[in-house]
């Protein structure tokens, strides 16, 4: 061990003498500026987590911002295929490229590496969190205002790596309305916390669903409870989102950037506002 200089701000070392935590931070590629770093969580699967993410930087770039979305869902990604992008990522001496939507986002994800998009990836978490920090290091994403971090669901391996190796500037949490919502919704917060990562606030996916004939409302998957649980929280609700067919086949066939109107254009413009 070298001699103590009592700065723990530069110091790498875990002694007894330690004041301030460990920076575990990784530098993002040297030919990279990435402004805003925002995670885009869920406590569980299937909230829509992916749709959100996608239109939000559709939604930013469309104001002119430079945008890039890091797939951190290894396992499931399904970012790509949002932007209708299939082929390979391709790289150099100086790091990997991102792939470019026609609308100028910029994408990482393990699909645009792998030989074929159906191949599964059967890795153990170490690997995958490495390969989350890779995407973050590696990749040549030049300069970036705003990079969304599409995150696997839960509380587990690849959202501690990037909390801990990833400059985060806030999280945005996705929900549905279920009985189950109040608890987890919790956890993911109660996480982020613990990594001492500002919450921007709630998106509510699948709120409700407007029949084109009538125009009521029905609540398929029940009464939202979700200003409930952001009071109990102490958080903003930023978007109660409907259940749209359109919006889905949208990001099936590769059309997110071409769904109007975006569901999530007035927060994009609160986000780069600062009123958020």
């Amino acid at each position: 061990m070298s001699e103590c200089t009592h700065d723990c701000s530069t110091c790498g070392e875990s002694c007894g003498e330690r004041t301030a935590p460990m920076d575990l931070r990784e530098p993002v590629n040297g030919l990279s500026s990435v402004g805003k770093v925002i995670a885009v969580v869920s406590g569980k699967g299937g909230v829509g987590k992916s749709t959100v993410t996608c239109s939000l930087a559709t939604a930013m770039a469309k104001l002119g911002k430079k945008v890039a979305v890091l797939d951190a869902d290894i396992t499931g990604p399904s970012v790509p295929t949002a932007f209708g992008i299939h082929e390979h990522a391709v790289g150099s001496e100086l790091g990997i490229y991102p792939a470019v939507s026609k609308g100028g986002v910029e994408l990482m994800s393990l699909n645009l590496l792998t030989e074929h998009e159906t191949d599964p990836v059967v890795w153990r978490g170490p690997i995958i969190a490495g390969t989350v920090k890779q995407f973050w290091t590696d990749v040549i994403w030049g300069d970036v205002d705003y990079m969304f971090v599409d995150m696997p669901p839960g509380t587990g391996d690849v959202p501690l790596t990037v909390f801990q190796s990833l400059p985060v500037d806030g999280v945005i949490v996705v929900t549905s309305p279920q009985d189950l919502v109040s608890m987890i919704v919790t956890k993911a917060v109660k996480m982020a916390e613990m990594m001492n990562i500002p919450i921007l606030g709630l998106v509510e996916n699948y709120s409700y669903f407007k029949c084109p004939d009538c125009g009521k409302e029905h609540a398929i998957f029940g009464e939202s409870h979700i200003e409930q649980v952001a009071a109990d929280l102490g958080l903003k609700v930023l978007a109660k989102l409907p259940i749209d067919p359109a919006l889905a086949a949208a990001c099936d066939n590769g059309g997110v950037e071409d769904y109007q109107p975006n569901p999530l254009s007035d927060l994009a413009k609160a986000l780069d506002e600062g009123t958020v």
